[in-house]
């Protein structure tokens, strides 16, 4: 059965949305549904997948879905992972070539999110792989961010890692 790409994407959406992996599977091998293709809202599978669910993540980004893909906000799902505290998904993403220093439309990065939200493990993972002299639009850096949302043990990591690449780069 030949799809609409209104339909695809609706139907690609809903069953990551769902979790349904054998559904996805279905559509995208038996029906050739590009993993890319958006629904009615504009989003991708990939960005509405349930985010803790790594085997829809795997399977999008095996059949060629864009890690680096983003909404009309510039969130990305590196953002959306960091967001919810999905550190495996995380870790998937940026396996698949997922970007971890694309800022969204505020100038965010995945690390401003996660130290805003405290997934300190997030934010260890991503600490070492971010550009933490990145700026949002406010100004803010991501130890600016952990300093006003007083967390010292995340305002450690981050000076720790900044030492660390500091000491690195002489």
């Amino acid at each position: 059965m030949v799809l609409s790409e209104s339909d695809a994407g609706k139907s690609l959406t809903a069953a990551a949305a769902r979790g349904d992996a054998a559904e996805l599977r279905r559509l995208l091998e038996e029906s050739r549904v590009h993993p890319d293709t958006r629904n009615e809202f504009g989003k991708t599978a990939l960005q509405a997948m349930m985010m803790g669910n790594t085997n829809v993540a795997c399977l999008l980004l095996e059949n060629g879905a864009d890690p680096n893909i983003q909404d009309r906000f510039g969130i990305t799902p590196a953002h959306d992972a960091a967001r919810t505290g999905f550190l495996d998904t995380l870790c998937v993403l940026v396996d698949y070539g997922a970007s971890v220093n694309i800022p969204d439309q505020s100038g965010a990065l995945p690390i401003h999110i996660a130290i805003r939200e405290g997934y300190r493990d997030v934010v260890e993972f991503l600490a070492p792989r971010s550009n933490l002299g990145h700026q949002d639009t406010r100004g803010d850096t991501a130890l600016d961010i952990a300093q006003a949302s007083c967390t010292p043990d995340m305002v450690e990591l981050l000076k720790r890692q900044l030492e660390s690449s500091l000491a690195f780069q002489t």
